[in-house]
């Protein structure tokens, strides 16, 4: 989808997981700026979206009724293995897709500000702070929310 949307190459990491994440994290010591950024999360993005850090997942289904209580420990132990990769100024998005429910993004609420979105959902947690679900198919078809999802990637 990606690489669709901005004609540059877009790899899911081989075996996925974050190589530099958590307790990993000491490992950035020691690796070329290159590196990381193929180690850090599940897609390798082009070299300018330095600030790209993306966790996806796909399963059969998801406790959707869990997001309005706050307390969806599916959702939250996603964005902790998303965050856990995440260097500080980084633009951390999941991205998710459950059979026969869709695709969705999640982003930190505090770029809400950055997207012109139709229906979403906000969920805040005491353990990962506020993000933003969107059906992601909807997101991108908006240029506008495309255009800042690369401003965001590239630290602009």
């Amino acid at each position: 989808k990606l690489t669709d949307l901005y004609g540059e190459t877009f790899i899911r990491v081989p075996g996925s997981g974050a190589y530099v994440g958590g307790v990993n994290a000491a490992r950035k010591e020691f690796l070329h700026e290159g590196v990381i950024r193929v180690m850090k999360g599940d897609i390798v993005p082009p070299p300018h979206f330095k600030k790209f850090n993306a966790e996806c997942k796909s399963y059969a289904d998801f406790p959707f009724h869990q997001l309005y209580t706050g307390d969806c420990k599916t959702l939250d132990g996603w964005l902790l293995q998303a965050l856990d990769a995440a260097d500080e100024g980084d633009f951390t998005v999941l991205f998710m897709k459950f059979n026969r429910k869709g695709t969705f993004i999640v982003f930190n609420r505090d770029h809400l500000k950055s997207f012109n979105l139709g229906n979403h959902t906000a969920y805040t947690s005491t353990v990962t702070g506020s993000w933003i679900i969107a059906d992601l198919e909807t997101f991108f078809t908006e240029p506008s929310n495309v255009e800042a999802f690369k401003s965001l990637s590239q630290g602009l």
